[in-house]
């Protein structure tokens, strides 16, 4: 598999990753801290924006960078370095990846990502998600529906911050796949509530016109 086909899979991981039978990280869960979990639901309520570099690392350690722009419910857009083919955008129904060199678009329903847990911040962590880690630095929560195991595990990690909204600065989080592979997306130079028109989850359909199943 060549390096740009291997970081295509890994993009595919951000949209239906199946559940692997080991957790994204070694380890355990701590304590149940329903502060944590209510701290991290501010913070998905309070920003309905955000846009912030990135950078995804599959398993083999391969990375590819690019631009993140979200806004609630449901609106991502995954606009990845120049040469990479690829486009990851949710509209607020459906997640859609684009592949500019093969001319090929595939969609899911959001609810069935481990995206869903980060655009939609009205969901019920409680009943999802546990603490990884909560310290006087680091937040860290990992979420799964256990009634959907299919739709996968991801694991979240903010660091506290003060002028941050809700005190917390989302750094980044990990997908497993159902081969136990990773992946992984860090952010950097987040700005919150910024203006985002929604123009900016829409795409240009690189199939031939003509009808469409």
């Amino acid at each position: 598999m060549t390096g740009i086909s291997m970081l295509r899979f890994a993009a595919l991981a951000l949209l239906a990753a199946p559940l692997a039978s080991a957790m994204p990280l070694a380890a355990p869960a701590v304590a149940q801290s329903s502060d944590a979990l209510g701290q991290v639901r501010t913070h998905l309520s309070t920003v309905s924006t955000m846009v912030a570099n990135f950078q995804q690392t599959n398993g083999k350690g391969q990375n590819v960078s690019g631009t993140l722009t979200l806004k609630r419910p449901g609106k991502i857009r995954f606009e990845y370095q120049k040469g990479y083919p690829v486009l990851i955008v949710g509209d607020g129904k459906a997640l859609t990846m684009i592949d500019y060199e093969v001319k090929q678009v595939s969609r899911w329903p959001i609810g069935s990502s481990p995206l869903g847990v980060l655009l939609n911040p009205a969901k019920d962590l409680s009943r999802i998600a546990t603490v990884v880690q909560d310290d006087a630095q680091v937040l860290v929560i990992r979420a799964r529906d256990p009634k959907r195991p299919e739709f996968g595990t991801i694991t979240i990690a903010f660091t506290k911050l003060g002028s941050a909204p809700a005190g917390l600065m989302m750094h980044g989080w990990t997908i497993v796949d159902a081969q136990n592979g990773t992946t992984v997306i860090k952010l950097a130079n987040q700005r919150f509530n910024v203006a985002v028109a929604d123009s900016a989850f829409r795409f240009r359909d690189p199939r031939p016109a003509g009808p469409r199943g």
